[in-house]
């Protein structure tokens, strides 16, 4: 009897350190705050940029951003277009405003094939994303087809991939028609530097869209762009098809670009 009895109190003591721990586990676990993931961007000849992200209010695109600067996707990239007083822009691995990424940069068995995300932003049905266009907020670019079509809406709100701009002062006209997803938390000041860069100019719309093409003389160039998590895993974006432009434009003349070179 007395060595059963001991055993109860053993069975005993070990649900209530099992309690305990699971108890003390779901505590922490709902007061633990969860850092937001910050972004370290080195600019060669110009010094260090810190963004924080905010997953709260654009999940998809900040994934895509972590997963493609932990891969060292930006990684020697530069800053192929400057606008004095509205913002500095990178992340094409072309240089020309024209290059974006494919699923072989987001994982392992991807391939060359290229892809968009969705654009998180109130006129494309994302309500939940406020954010504002304020100096140091860092966006996703997007190309603007509607200049050729206005029923190229949709094909021109999710056209996003690894291009990112980060604007230079308060820019209302992007609000609520691009993703914004982080701000600048250390070292505005580089930004402004980078701003000041010669550039030259032209007119051109071009596929994307953009009033002024402003190309620096000397492209300042990402040496290096990590992202801390602090433990939390944000996995992959969702990916999207890319709308094809030329094959659009075929269709609209009834031409069958699959013949085309035949």
């Amino acid at each position: 009897m007395k060595t059963k009895n001991i055993i109860w109190i053993i069975a005993l003591i070990l649900v209530i350190v099992l309690i305990a721990t699971l108890g003390y586990g779901y505590y922490k676990k709902a007061t633990m705050e969860v850092k937001n993931p910050v972004a370290t961007m080195e600019v060669e000849n110009f010094g260090t940029i810190k963004i924080e992200l905010y997953p709260e209010y654009a999940p998809e695109t900040v994934a895509n951003f972590i997963t493609l600067a932990n891969r060292g996707f930006y990684d020697g990239l530069t800053f192929h277009r400057i606008v004095k007083d509205f913002m500095i822009q990178g992340g094409d691995k072309e240089g020309t405003g024209e290059g974006s990424a494919t699923t072989a940069d987001l994982k392992d068995d991807g391939d060359d094939t290229k892809y968009t995300i969705k654009g998180e932003f109130i006129a494309n049905g994302v309500e939940n994303n406020k954010l504002k266009f304020e100096e140091g907020v860092i966006g996703m670019a997007r190309s603007d087809y509607t200049s050729y079509s206005s029923s190229l809406t949709e094909e021109s709100y999710n056209s996003g991939s690894s291009q990112f701009f980060i604007v230079t002062k308060a820019s209302t006209s992007l609000n609520g028609y691009y993703t914004a997803f982080g701000k600048v938390m250390e070292g505005l000041d580089i930004v402004h530097q980078i701003e000041e860069v010669e550039v030259t100019t032209a007119e051109n719309a071009g596929e994307t869209g953009n009033t002024e093409v402003s190309t620096p003389i000397n492209p300042p160039k990402i040496t290096s762009l990590r992202v801390e998590t602090y433990g939390v895993d944000y996995g992959l974006p969702e990916t999207l098809e890319p709308f094809d432009y030329m094959t659009w434009m075929y269709k609209q003349y009834g031409i069958d670009s699959s013949t085309l070179g035949q």
